[in-house]
């Protein structure tokens, strides 16, 4: 099986090479990938030259605009790549009967309330990301195609930067740390994905009765606070030298740090139509970031 994946220098992406390789032969494309196998969602219509190329029975598209902020003042390069480009594909995978898995956001809702969002619940989005990736899966679903949209929350990897790592270098250099508490969400890894992604993607190729959207998340739930503390507990129970007491890392709400873009408060998602479907079980959000941690600081 041909898999065309499209990202694949992200923090997902990098995951997917991994986990979709015992199931076809993969071509990983992104925006800087030399000659003709370079992805540039900032021209969607190229991008049908290249599912032409590799004629691919399962598409798999981790390539996003994630610059919330920065999207508030770029919004035609951030609906190209979110929404207008994935339409491409969908259409593209209509054409040729190919299963296309995207992935979306907790950023399509409003962030109201105080329960996990089901799939079906209503959309709202705050932003310009999030209006842009909701008309992503708009366009996906209009075209047709068999596809699996993963909405999801937090994400993070062992690879790259992240909130974790962040909080780690600031908490080795101040002794007084201030940190958002009434954002709620669960912090997702980037590896969990790419695994629920290889798994649903070969249950749904040969049971396309499956293809919908669905939300992706680990499990529990936490504010930015709580993740910081965690992450900080756990580093200094590592060893590591740090000057931040574990009294000094104090709760703020989001009012106190005003960005560009709205953040939505309230981030659950819930995921029991993805567990119920494909027979998985999701693990809490600490067993993810905790393994993160552990591969971070023993570098």
């Amino acid at each position: 099986m041909n898999i065309l994946l499209l990202g694949c220098g992200g923090q997902v992406g990098w995951e997917l090479q991994r986990s979709l390789a015992p199931l076809g032969a993969v071509t990983a494309c992104d925006f800087d990938t030399p000659g003709d196998l370079k992805a540039d969602f900032s021209q969607p219509e190229s991008l049908r030259a290249l599912v032409s190329r590799v004629q691919p029975a399962l598409i798999v598209n981790a390539a996003a605009h994630t610059a919330v902020d920065k999207a508030e003042s770029e919004p035609d390069l951030a609906r190209a790549i979110n929404a207008t480009a994935p339409g491409v594909l969908a259409e593209e995978a209509a054409r040729r009967g190919a299963l296309l898995v995207h992935y979306s956001t907790d950023y399509v809702f409003d962030g109201s309330g105080s329960q996990p969002r089901a799939e079906d619940a209503p959309t709202g989005p705050l932003s310009v990301y999030g209006r842009t990736k909701l008309a992503g899966e708009e366009l996906i679903r209009a075209s047709g195609c068999h596809h699996l949209i993963f909405r999801t929350s937090w994400v993070y990897a062992a690879r790259g930067g992240n909130f974790a790592k962040t909080m780690l270098r600031l908490a080795a250099e101040r002794e007084l740390l201030n940190v958002i508490d009434d954002q709620i969400g669960a912090p997702t890894g980037a590896e969990l994905l790419a695994d629920v992604t290889a798994h649903t993607a070969l249950r749904t190729l040969a049971q396309p009765t499956l293809a919908g959207t669905y939300h992706c998340a680990a499990g529990g739930q936490t504010s930015w606070h709580g993740y910081a503390q965690f992450v900080i507990e756990h580093a200094r129970a590592a060893g590591m030298a740090l000057k931040v007491a574990p009294d000094a890392i104090k709760p703020i709400p989001t009012s106190a740090y005003p960005t560009p873009a709205a953040r939505p408060l309230n981030s659950r998602l819930a995921t029991h139509k993805l567990q119920q479907a494909f027979g998985l079980s999701l693990p809490e959000w600490q067993t993810g970031v905790r393994r993160m941690l552990t591969e971070h600081l023993n570098r």
